[in-house]
């Protein structure tokens, strides 16, 4: 692995941590930092960050690295050729026209989520608060661009080439609604059945007393048809399993030790690893601990993965909570009312707690595109909501970056409000493949 010197007058954890990512993760290079100019006077190339000076590719400094705390700062965006960007620099004296180091500190620390904010009716940050959304970047990697062009940058300087990274896709999915119908108990049932009595809903109800009556299958059981699917395209799926022990408004699965969840988190345990969905209130009332263990117990599986049911997520209190829990690796890093990229990326990173101005060992996975997001969010039909997924696809693609998606198991059964969303999943899935000849699941690769 090659060694790049990188010039700065400080030293921090948050250029480490920058130059981690940027170098060492994405670019597969090692450095070394030098506060040392009269070092850089004898070398034929290296970074130069906050000075221009000979022989260096030099990067502005914003001040956003040197600061402790969360103090509120002025992000400027700014152009890089064609390329947006933030932190851009008026002076235009270093060979980037921007602070390429705060640009990826300030979208992966999550460092705007951390002002204060009006969460929405989830007790989430909303979309509109980020500053991607403000400039119209959300449904962009731009962190991942500024990676691809900074990678041309430094080949032309450096005279040969930077291995490039390989574009990966791990399809997932959030199993927190195993049933419509099945397995609901009587109370259940029947409260069901008034409910759909008072609407008028002559289609529910015949339906749901058909699969009752085991003369047709419950339209959110596409568990089988998955199986086959990733066992005919060599996929490694990941299944994230919601084991609330008491049923709320936002936690309507069965009860994870009824014989029918255990024979459903049994088989998904064989397909490759699972991860815990910790229930709607488990952050309030720390039951993620319970519902670990209980996935656990059942599976015969050790749980060290997770993403946040409704993506409740919260900096820093959940991550910390995880860490606590022993959770190696967070999968929540997007957002449940909009598509796109919460941090900038596609790509996994570590955790910087900025309370302790610390780098974690909390490796965080983001997500772009989840079904229900694009479904009653967006409210985009099949054919809209690929569209969409493709054209993100084709740039992470391009720039060798990781594409995670979300679906649920309802979303691609045989319910008529997902028509046409089975079908369209197993195009893609299938173009995936053939593009790129194999597709790797990250838990392999971890």
């Amino acid at each position: 692995m090659e060694t790049i010197v990188v010039y700065s007058a400080t030293n921090n954890n948050r250029l480490k941590f920058t130059l981690d990512w940027l170098l060492k993760e994405r670019l597969q290079l090692d450095y070394r930092i030098t506060n040392n100019e009269q070092e850089t006077t004898t070398l034929p190339f290296f970074i130069s960050y906050g000075t221009p000076l000979p022989n260096a590719v030099s990067v502005p400094d914003k001040g956003l690295l040197w600061q402790t705390g969360k103090q509120r700062c002025d992000v400027v965006a700014g152009t890089w050729n064609t390329l947006p960007t933030l932190f851009a620099d008026a002076d235009n004296k270093c060979t980037l026209p921007f602070d390429l180091f705060s640009g990826i500190f300030f979208l992966l620390s999550r460092y705007e989520e951390y002002y204060p904010y009006k969460p929405d009716k989830h007790g989430r940050y909303p979309p509109t608060e980020s500053i991607l959304c403000k400039n119209d970047l959300l449904l962009r990697p731009i962190a991942d661009e500024w990676v691809f062009a900074f990678r041309k940058q430094l080949q032309q300087a450096l005279g040969h080439n930077i291995e490039p990274t390989h574009f990966l896709f791990q399809p997932t999915y959030d199993i927190d609604m195993a049933y419509s119908h099945l397995h609901k108990g009587v109370g259940r049932i029947v409260g069901a059945y008034m409910r759909a009595m008072l609407k008028g809903d002559v289609k529910q109800i015949s339906e749901r007393t058909q699969v009752l009556k085991n003369k047709q299958k419950d339209p959110y059981d596409s568990f089988r048809w998955l199986r086959q699917l990733h066992r005919e395209y060599d996929i490694k799926p990941q299944y994230f399993v919601l084991c609330a022990f008491k049923t709320t408004t936002f936690d309507k699965n069965i009860h994870p030790q009824h014989p029918a969840m255990m024979r459903v988190i049994k088989n998904l345990a064989r397909e490759n690893a699972l991860g815990i969905h910790p229930s709607y209130y488990s952050m309030d009332d720390d039951k993620v601990n319970k519902e670990k263990k209980m996935l656990e117990h059942v599976s015969g599986r050790n749980v060290h993965i997770s993403r946040q049911h409704y993506i409740r997520l919260k900096m820093p209190d959940t991550y910390r909570l995880l860490m606590q829990n022993n959770i190696m690796e967070d999968y929540s890093m997007g957002y449940g009312a909009h598509l796109g990229f919460r941090a900038g990326t596609g790509n996994s990173f570590f955790w910087f707690d900025l309370d302790k101005d610390t780098i974690t060992s909390l490796r965080i996975h983001p997500f772009c595109f989840m079904d229900t997001t694009a479904h009653y969010e967006a409210k985009l039909s099949a054919s809209e909501a690929f569209e969409q997924l493709n054209a993100m696809s084709k740039v992470l693609e391009k720039t060798g970056s990781t594409l995670i998606t979300i679906f649920h198991n309802f979303s691609l059964g045989t319910s008529n409000e997902w028509k046409g969303w089975r079908q369209a999943y197993e195009h893609f899935l299938q173009e995936k493949v053939h593009t790129h000849q194999i597709t790797l699941g990250i838990g392999d690769t971890a």
